[in-house]
């Protein structure tokens, strides 16, 4: 048995293997719905606009939406968050694929896109969340925490690159319409077994306890304030956001380059190949030293990104394009791993899910706004000027891993791991 196969089984052995299984399938709407609703609203409307309308506005629902649901589960506690919010979504999808039907106007459509990604349950941040605080709760070591963190990245991965393609297949077997009401199920069905997981009590939420006793006519004392984020954090919080930016880039240049080599249904399998790698790549996390410390991984994260990014600007071909987008898939989930990673280190421990959703709804704003920007781009000048906007991203990526001091830890921010300082990231 290798070390890997060793610590994952360690992983799995944290929560029971059901609750990946919930989790996974959780999490697999929010793919489906992106795609799902751009096809569903541009075949029964005949407007590209009026689609690209409604996946924005789902867009902007779940970036403005994921870090208050984060921060209701941190105060509430997951279970109560996520069955209500599981079956609002399923609802609001529901009405979205109804409306959209029945051949609904654009303002409509969009509004209720807006809360049907407002409402999205979290389950990939959430899961992350409830791991970590199992891991901590049998004091295993950062290591284990790494792995966990790697684990559920791959799940992430994995469930963008089936998402689409399940749009897709149901596209041309049925209609879009048949892949969201999917979605909408599974929203119910498996977001709600999650919630019910008995994992769930892993969490202490930081508004639960018994109100104490005190004399008749005396007020209740004041909530304490909630704990301040390290400055870290943020930049953080803007790297993920440029990794967004990237992705949305990289997609757009896919598309324009694949539909000027009159090969457009390349443009899904391309991005899928991408995906698998970046869901390999972070499995293998998993083999990397611990005496590499997350400040390090974040760099050479960035330098990774740069570097097979840059290639993408001389693609002319489709066997060329299908080899640079695989390497580039090599660096995607490293970052985003090690970003997850050195989140959960810093921030105080009250916070943690609304950090992890905030960095998921991070990826989710900074891709919106730059497959609209990228798009126009690539429209005008070429595929190579949407994948300029990669490289960019990239290069910003690295002047954040290179100016952010990512080495103080608050002293209250976070249980220490067992054998480890509570003052410092390695």
């Amino acid at each position: 048995m290798t070390a890997a196969t060793a610590a994952f089984r360690r992983v799995l052995a944290l929560g029971g293997p059901l609750l990946p299984v919930v989790s996974f399938l959780g999490r697999l709407p929010t793919a489906m719905c992106q795609f799902g609703s751009l096809l569903l609203v541009a075949e029964t409307s005949g407007s590209l606009a009026t689609a690209g309308l409604v996946g924005g506005a789902l867009a902007a629902g779940q970036t403005a939406g994921g870090p208050l649901l984060g921060r209701l589960a941190d105060r509430h506690g997951q279970r109560p968050v996520v069955l209500a919010a599981c079956w609002f979504d399923a609802l609001a999808v529901t009405a979205l694929v109804s409306a959209a039907l029945a051949r609904t106007g654009a303002l409509p459509l969009a509004l209720i896109a807006l809360l049907a990604g407002a409402g999205v349950p979290q389950i990939g941040p959430l899961a992350r969340t409830r791991l970590v605080a199992l891991a901590r709760r049998t004091r295993a070591d950062d290591r284990l925490v790494h792995t966990a963190l790697s684990f559920e990245g791959t799940l992430d991965e994995v469930s963008f690159v089936l998402g689409p393609a399940l749009v897709g297949l149901s596209a041309a077997v049925a209609h879009p319409a048949v892949a969201l009401a999917l979605a909408a199920l599974l929203l119910a069905v498996c977001g709600s077994a999650f919630a019910v997981h008995p994992t769930a009590a892993a969490l202490r939420p930081t508004g639960a306890g018994p109100a104490p006793d005190r004399p008749r006519g005396r007020r209740p004392a004041a909530r304490p304030a909630r704990a301040r984020m390290p400055r870290a954090v943020h930049a953080m919080r803007a790297s993920m956001a440029l990794q967004g930016a990237l992705f949305g880039a990289c997609q757009s240049g896919i598309t324009a380059l694949t539909a000027d080599l009159h090969r457009p249904a390349q443009a899904g399998l391309v991005y899928a190949a991408m995906g698998v790698m970046s869901a390999v790549a972070g499995l293998s996390l998993a083999l990397v030293p611990a005496r590499i410390g997350l400040p390090v991984r974040w760099r050479v994260a960035a330098v990774a990104l740069i570097a097979l990014s840059v290639p993408l600007l001389f693609v002319r071909s489709l066997g060329a394009l299908y080899l640079a987008v695989v390497l580039l898939g090599a660096a995607f989930a490293p970052h985003l791993i090690t970003l997850f990673g050195l989140t959960e280190r810093l921030v105080p421990a009250g916070r943690l899910a609304e950090s992890m959703a905030f960095l998921t709804s991070a990826v989710v704003g900074g891709q919106a706004l730059s497959l609209a920007a990228a798009g126009r781009l690539a429209e005008a000048h070429g595929p190579s000027a949407a994948f300029a906007v990669a490289v960019g991203a990239a290069v910003l990526i690295l002047a954040l891993a290179l100016t952010t001091r990512a080495t103080d830890r608050p002293a209250a921010a976070v249980r220490p791991a067992a054998g480890a300082p509570a003052g410092s990231v390695r």
